[in-house]
């Protein structure tokens, strides 16, 4: 078995922060062998970010792969310029608060969800990439979803006042995502 995911979106939408989080979940969690592959643009805030994370029961055969079997994209521009590095039969999961292409593909599966609206709701824009990361876990049931959580308090839980926070918007994230698993 090998899984391979991309994370794509500008620079300040936690893009690296969902790999890192997801790659250590269940490097604690699992004896799968884990990468993970980061990649950024020359600005800091608003320019292109993605990463790459690649898990497998053997070795990794590429921490970068040509093709992936998911890809998470947090904007337009990224949808665009990654959706033709999907696999057939892969997913596309989009924040669809700012993504407005299409996949223009038939052989893959696209699972929209408004995790940018959802953030607001919550009253912070810092929680979007955690909501998608739980929508990405309850959709997918890749990992334990309290083995995720854990792992985001561990390493997020160094500012106290967004503990609740991220709480709150992994479970929103999740829900999102079981639901949208229902209807596929």
């Amino acid at each position: 078995m090998e899984l391979n995911l991309m994370v794509a979106g500008f620079g300040g939408q936690g893009v690296m922060m969902i790999g890192k989080l997801l790659s250590q979940a269940v490097c604690d969690s699992t004896d799968y062998n884990v990468t993970f592959f980061p990649s950024y643009g020359a600005q800091q805030r608003g320019g292109t970010a993605n990463c790459y994370v690649v898990i497998a029961d053997g070795d990794v055969g590429s921490p970068k792969p040509a093709l992936v079997d998911q890809l998470i994209v947090m904007n337009d521009v990224s949808m665009v310029r990654y959706r033709n590095n999907v696999r057939s039969s892969g997913i596309i999961f989009t924040n669809s608060s700012l993504v407005q292409s299409s996949a223009e593909r038939g052989d893959v599966t696209v699972v929209p969800i408004p995790v940018t609206e959802m953030a607001l709701e919550l009253g912070s824009l810092k929680v979007l990439n955690i909501i998608m990361l739980g929508v990405y876990i309850g959709f997918s049931g890749l990992i334990d979803e309290d083995l995720v959580l854990d792992c985001i308090l561990r390493l997020l839980g160094k500012k106290p006042e967004f503990i609740e926070l991220n709480r709150k918007a992994f479970s929103l994230g999740l829900e999102a995502g079981r639901k949208a698993k229902e209807k596929v």
